[in-house]
């Protein structure tokens, strides 16, 4: 592979806190390693409409600690189309743009992919998601910082759910994973969550509501994942007032609350390691490769594994919720 001396940076899809530690991550090792950079503003529309511009040291000055991305980030209908393709890449043949390092979900990923096998061009990935969809790390940017508000929320929304005795659903982020929903309950004490990697094979609200789940307590808390798998938590509640009229139910969807905020201490060491990891991957001719955690260390997806394979729900988690919840 040619000798890498530019690469250009930007974030796609969903926000995730943790987003501008990764891109001063990358910007700093770049510059370390002899390379030029180039941030690239509102993802792959910004190849589109040409917003790109000189990233140095200084650009990444006082943002690790900052939610969102200093980048922004938008959707691309345009980049899903070979023409939109080939007007990014014409852009970044102009900008002599050697390599891209993408942060974001399956989505951005997804097209990262496309366009590195039309046009041989190196791209490195890195998981930036709240979701933790991404299968071969353990964790993704910004899923730790979501998990942390999701379980402030939910002690505050238990005080409520205590003194009313009441049940609530509070419906979390999570269209086609549960994690959040899963580890959330755990942290939060909830008595149950209902996710859609399980909710095809048995009838979660039935199993809850017929195993008696709240026979010892005067309140229960129940997180949902907002796929259309489950329903949703106004789903769920729509179906325990026609079905199981005599429980006081309420709704709470936290939304983008989630997206936000400070990343944590996790997120923000997470994002630096991977960042810095995305610029030794260039420099060892790797290409095409997600980065990912793995027991701790540094590893390199395929792109195509990362996002083609479901990353699998640990059933030890849920056998752990359903045993702590009695």
């Amino acid at each position: 592979m040619a000798k890498i001396e530019t690469i250009g940076i930007l974030t796609s899809g969903g926000d995730a806190p943790g987003m501008n530690a990764a891109i001063r991550a990358v910007t700093r090792a770049a510059i370390c390693a002899g390379m030029k950079v180039k941030g690239i503003y509102r993802g792959y529309r910004g190849l589109l409409t040409d917003e790109i511009v000189d990233f140095r040291t200084q650009n990444v000055s006082n943002i690790i600690q900052m939610g969102g991305t200093i980048l922004k980030t938008a959707r691309c209908k345009e980049f899903q189309t070979t023409e939109g393709r080939q007007l990014a890449y014409d852009t970044i043949q102009r900008h002599k743009i050697d390599a891209l390092v993408v942060i974001g979900g399956d989505g951005s990923l997804t097209g990262a992919r496309i366009f590195a096998n039309e046009y041989n061009f190196p791209i490195i990935g890195l998981p930036g998601t709240i979701d933790n969809d991404l299968y071969g790390t353990d964790s993704t940017i910004g899923y730790d910082t979501a998990l942390n508000t999701i379980m402030e929320c939910v002690d505050k929304i238990r005080d409520t759910a205590t003194s009313h005795e009441r049940l609530f659903f509070i419906e979390v982020m999570g269209r086609d994973a549960g994690f959040l929903a899963l580890n959330g309950a755990i942290a939060s004490g909830a008595e149950a969550a209902i996710i859609p990697e399980i909710s095809t094979q048995v009838d979660q609200l039935a199993e809850l509501i017929e195993n008696g789940f709240r026979k010892s307590k005067n309140s229960s808390i129940v997180l949902v994942a907002e796929s259309p798998v489950t329903g949703g938590a106004m789903g769920m509640a729509e179906r325990v007032k026609n079905e199981y009229p005599g429980y006081d139910v309420r709704v709470s969807i936290l939304g983008h609350l989630q997206r936000g905020g400070s990343p944590t201490a996790y997120d923000r060491i997470l994002a630096s390691r991977l960042g810095a990891a995305a610029i030794d991957a260039l420099l060892d001719d790797q290409r095409n490769v997600m980065i990912g955690i793995k027991n701790d260390e540094i590893v390199y997806v395929p792109i195509t594994r990362a996002i083609k394979n479901d990353k699998p729900i640990d059933q030890e988690l849920l056998n752990t919720l359903r045993r702590l919840s009695i």
